[in-house]
């Protein structure tokens, strides 16, 4: 292994515990062919104790993708799940989810204008953000035509796999 492949594997591991300090997760098991990660907020929690790994990481950025055997459980307590503000979607309105856990960022890059605003007309092909986690950044489509109605999350927030982060009104 390089040291440059080094390097980046230790600033990937420093991003994903950064992301687990920000997140409302007890406890994160990662492990691949020949890494394994177990962080937890309880002290006197262990890998032995830790639930089996089995939900794996589903994204659709090819660095990710390449590593068939990335495997990821969050696992958080019912307070920090039930304390997690929750979007009320309005009837007939569509959400747009999160779908994986990561930064959210409403333009293309620092500066620039926004993907989406609301009352803006978008169609299914929209951008409407990007998801960043490990400096891999997954544009976000609408899925639906219509009208931005609402965006739910503020720039540069935490959100997990299945947050709304943007609500259109398909009228």
């Amino acid at each position: 292994m390089s040291s440059d492949d080094k390097e980046r594997i230790a600033r990937d591991i420093e991003n994903l515990v950064e992301i687990f300090n920000q997140s409302e997760w007890e406890e994160m098991h990662l492990k691949t062919d020949d890494l394994e990660i177990f962080l937890s907020n309880d002290p006197t929690a262990s890998l032995a104790s830790a639930a089996p790994v089995s939900a794996s990481l589903q994204t659709s950025h090819p660095a990710i993708a390449e590593s068939n055997d990335v495997s990821v459980v969050p696992s958080s307590s019912s307070d920090a799940t039930s304390a997690r503000p929750t979007v009320q979607v309005p009837e007939g309105m569509i959400a747009v989810t999160a779908p994986n856990l990561g930064t959210f960022y409403q333009a293309p890059k620092p500066g620039a204008a926004p993907y989406v605003a609301v009352g803006q007309d978008v169609d299914e092909s929209t951008d409407v953000c990007l998801i960043e986690v490990m400096k891999l950044f997954t544009p976000v489509k609408a899925g639906a035509s219509g009208k931005i109605h609402e965006i739910c999350v503020g720039d540069g927030t935490m959100v997990e796999f299945g947050d709304v982060l943007v609500i259109i009104d398909p009228s």
